[in-house]
């Protein structure tokens, strides 16, 4: 199986890769690779990890300026597509029409040999994709619903298609799951069995999603709704900040109602709980790491007082961040 990504005006082949039988065998193995983008194209990183009839992709891109690639593929396979930031459209034949996603977007794909082109806009792409085999996908396809039975069938017929005819947006339990694969340090055996479950959960968000429809569909209008985005990737980049809502809201050109709302709606949380949480779960990841001591993390997610950082961590967990790293 050969997956090939060429820029036709240089007449230059970026990615050339032959991909194993055992790539959709389960031979308990875990392979990985780390793929770098250099000028004049740009910088940064794609990461592929493959094991059984998974394949796992991850990058984080910055482009000097629109990039426009062709490709060409031999296999088939399901793909879990999330585009955590910038934009993306590909054109194959197989498609009757331009397939494009946009931050906070995602879905599954069933492609069958593709070949066309992907032009990438956005100074800063972030992006995960999971491949899986058909057959392996299949068995997780619930029964009795029309949409996936429409799925089901294209991958039997061959026919490419979008498992939903428009994108929906990556919710709050999803971002979690991504970022515990992106950042999973586990080796070997362990590794795989931590990777498969966090595929399946993963997946089970997405088919919930798909299945609720109607109902998973924000009632804010699109320009909001990318403010309500764009301010959690603030809170994500600015942990250690303090902030009103009243400030946040303005910040963003939006009001302290339609953020309190709207957040609560997309992310099913309230903005100060999310922002503890995050803040919390990355405090803890700091203490397992040890690199640091607890005054220093204390500092670093904002608190003056490290004793105030103790109680906020203990209100969390249950337990004070000594405990923890002992």
């Amino acid at each position: 199986m050969t997956l090939r990504l060429y820029d036709e005006k240089i007449g230059q082949t970026l990615i050339e890769k032959e991909y194993p039988d055992t790539f959709f065998l389960n031979d308990g193995d875990i392979r990985e690779c780390i793929t770098y983008l250099k000028p004049p194209y740009g910088s940064g990183f794609y990461h592929e990890i493959c094991f059984g009839s998974v394949h796992i992709g991850f990058g984080n891109i910055s482009l000097a300026h629109k990039l426009l690639l062709y490709f060409e593929t031999d296999f088939d396979s399901v793909e879990m597509h999330f585009t955590l930031h910038g934009k993306s459209s590909a054109i194959s034949e197989n498609f009757q029409k331009t397939v494009s996603f946009e931050s906070y977007q995602h879905n599954i794909i069933y492609a069958h040999h593709m070949r066309g082109k992907m032009e990438f806009d956005g100074s800063d792409m972030k992006l995960l994709e999971i491949n899986l085999a058909p057959e392996f996908f299949k068995k997780f396809l619930p029964e009795n619903s029309e949409l996936f039975d429409i799925f089901r069938t294209a991958i039997e017929d061959q026919n490419s298609c979008l498992m939903a005819p428009d994108h929906h947006r990556i919710s709050l339990e999803m971002y979690q799951i991504l970022n515990d694969i992106m950042n999973c340090e586990r080796k070997g055996t362990f590794k795989r069995i931590y990777l498969e479950a966090k595929v399946s959960e993963l997946l089970l968000l997405q088919l919930e999603q798909f299945f609720k429809n109607e109902s998973s569909k924000s009632s804010l209008i699109k320009r909001d709704e990318d403010k309500i985005y764009a301010i959690r990737d603030y809170i994500l980049h600015n942990l250690h900040q303090t902030c009103s809502l009243i400030d946040l809201a303005h910040r963003f050109g939006t009001n302290e109602f339609t953020l309190k709302k709207g957040f609560k709606e997309v992310f099913g949380t309230t903005v100060f709980n999310f922002w503890n949480d995050t803040k919390m779960d990355q405090a803890k990841r700091l203490l397992l790491e040890g690199s640091l001591n607890i005054s220093e993390i204390s500092d670093r997610m904002g608190y003056k007082n490290p004793r105030h950082f103790s109680a906020a961590f203990k209100r969390k967990y249950n337990v004070i961040p000594s405990k923890i790293r002992n």
